[in-house]
């Protein structure tokens, strides 16, 4: 019996690595087999950079400011071992976080980078971040929760060689996956160390992460913390690396710790934040259909930085109030300042159909597939465009994907079914 068991485990083993990848590890210099090439890792990543954005509220519209992290983010990824594709982005969201997807891309919130008060603090969150992704955390979740079916799927949309409905299916519960990835308390751990090392190669004082966990801890007393939902920040870790820079790196004292472009950086977000608390606030009113409210707000908010957000929320109470040619204008003002931005694209697009738009409505709705592929949304009007000029193929492909994404609470389900019966000819 125990041979016959020892037999079947060399089977499963044999085609366990037969599915997997040689690499070798940078961080070990060791080989190492993997489910997901770097190549894949770093195509699952760009796919998520969309919704990582649009979860965001966009990118944060001044140019000096991207200029500026993606610069500093180059410098210190120079000294990593894993070469990948690094980008850097500073999104528009309040709230105090973050992070990282596979193969290369890292965000940061505007919130978070006026918690700080000088570069090194900042260098010791960016630096973490590439900490994560250097050790493959990302990939190694993906391959022990998903495995090779789901994460072969999404990987064929991009080549357009997958069932569609389903691969998109599949692709938006990764997405949730990598966006709400929760750390365990050991991947926190050589992240911070990694996070360190990177910081001290690159000419900066690591002691910055530590002043960053006190932060932390000080405003998870008073308010929410949204890096810590995702970065469990026990005590034992804050000591770890405070021990760790004591003995590994003692003359870290003397390394950069603040510079004036970082100085400049944080005023200019300062300046606009009054525009961003308004946008906040509408969010709220918008959230309860108090949409005059809502409007007031944001009119103040686009006075003081007309910020894509503003303008993104301020064409969705136009497009609530049936103000469509509003809502379009409005919408075309957030993506001439954030093309990558989702929600403003959806809106145009959806305004676009309601005035009998057709053709430009699917143009914008085209493009917005493209970026988040997973919203249920864009497929209803797109089948609603297409059966107005009479592409029936199109249309059912839409209504039918539509219908497959849907949660149930979209308000349009019993209209989509009614058009595949019109459409189907029973």
């Amino acid at each position: 019996m125990k041979k016959r068991l020892s037999k079947i485990f060399i089977v499963f083993l044999i085609f366990l690595l037969s599915g997997c990848i040689q690499e070798i590890d940078p961080l070990s210099g060791k080989k190492t087999y993997t489910l997901l090439s770097t190549q894949q890792e770093i195509s699952i990543g760009h796919q998520v950079i969309p919704s990582a954005i649009n979860e965001n509220d966009g990118l944060y519209p001044d140019r000096e400011v991207q200029n500026y992290i993606r610069e500093l983010g180059a410098e210190i990824s120079s000294v990593t071992p894993r070469k990948v594709d690094y980008q850097f982005y500073v999104v528009n969201s309040s709230q105090v976080n973050a992070f990282a997807l596979p193969g290369g891309p890292v965000f940061i919130t505007r919130g978070i980078i006026l918690k700080m008060d000088k570069e090194s603090e900042l260098v010791g969150v960016l630096a973490h971040e590439l900490g994560h992704i250097n050790a493959r955390h990302h990939a190694k979740f993906l391959e022990k929760t998903y495995g090779t079916n789901i994460l072969l799927s999404i990987l064929g949309i991009a080549i357009q060689e997958s069932k569609y409905a389903g691969a998109v299916m599949s692709l938006a519960q990764v997405s949730a996956g990598i966006l709400q990835l929760k750390y365990s308390r050991d991947q926190e751990n050589e992240a911070d160390t990694l996070g360190v090392r990177f910081s001290y190669q690159s000419g900066y004082d690591p002691r910055g992460l530590i002043s960053m966990f006190e932060k932390f801890k000080a405003m998870e007393r008073g308010s929410s913390v949204e890096w810590l939902s995702t970065h469990p920040l026990p005590e034992t870790r804050i000591k770890n690396v405070q021990q760790m820079i004591a003995t590994q790196y003692p003359d870290s004292y003397r390394l950069r710790q603040d510079s004036d472009r970082f100085q400049r950086i944080k005023s200019i977000l300062k300046s606009t934040d009054q525009s961003y608390v308004y946008v906040e606030q509408a969010k709220k009113y918008i959230k309860s259909r108090n949409y005059n409210e809502a409007l007031d707000l944001l009119n103040r908010a686009i006075q003081i930085y007309g910020s894509n957000v503003a303008y993104t929320y301020r064409a969705l109470v136009n497009l609530y109030l049936k103000r469509y040619n509003s809502a379009i204008d409005d919408s075309q003002k957030a993506l001439e300042l954030d093309s990558l931005y989702f929600l403003p694209m959806l809106i145009k697009g959806i305004a676009l159909n309601q005035t009998n738009q057709w053709n430009e409505s699917i143009n914008t709705l085209e493009r917005a597939k493209k970026l988040l592929k997973e919203n249920p949304d864009t497929y209803y009007y797109l089948g609603v465009d297409y059966q107005a000029i009479g592409n029936r193929t199109k249309a059912i492909e839409n209504l039918s994907t539509a219908l497959e994404l849907t949660d149930g609470k979209r308000g349009w389900e019993a209209d989509a079914q009614r058009r595949l019966r019109i459409l189907r000819g029973y």
